[in-house]
């Protein structure tokens, strides 16, 4: 595992209008050497692709394709998640003002001294302000 996958840049690959060189490199990676994530990543994940049907990006049969391909990805989901979202997590997103689902990916990037991959905003000023190595916005 290289780098914490967050569910922005996962997503990223299901779409071609929000895939750019930096998110493809990091597919190529995650392929080659996997990811790590928090437990919720599934869920934030999938929940993104049924969002992006009931707003017409695409249809049932186009969802579950997606759901398979970001499924049979080697990422490993975190078991620390859990625990941590009592401390160092809830820590994080009242420091940050992050959502407590953003915090979980800040959190364990931090405590595993792994990069981060996103494409949110304010995690990415998070990670910056908290000294995490980012990954996923072009240079």
């Amino acid at each position: 595992m290289t780098f914490v996958l967050d569910s922005s840049v996962a997503l990223s690959w299901c779409f071609e209008d929000e895939r750019t060189p930096a998110t493809a490199a990091l597919l190529d990676r995650v392929g080659e050497t996997g990811a790590v994530a928090p437990l919720h990543w599934p869920l934030e994940a999938l929940n993104g692709l049924m969002m992006a049907e009931r707003r017409n990006r695409l249809d049932a049969t186009r969802r579950r394709q997606f759901a398979r391909f970001l499924h049979d990805l080697p990422i490993v989901l975190d078991p620390e998640t859990s625990k941590e979202v009592w401390t160092a997590t809830q820590d994080l997103a009242e420091q940050y003002r992050l959502t407590v689902y953003d915090a979980a990916y800040l959190e364990l990037a931090s405590r595993q001294t792994l990069p981060l991959a996103s494409l949110d905003g304010p995690l990415r000023a998070a990670g910056t302000a908290a000294g995490v190595p980012l990954l996923g916005a072009e240079p």
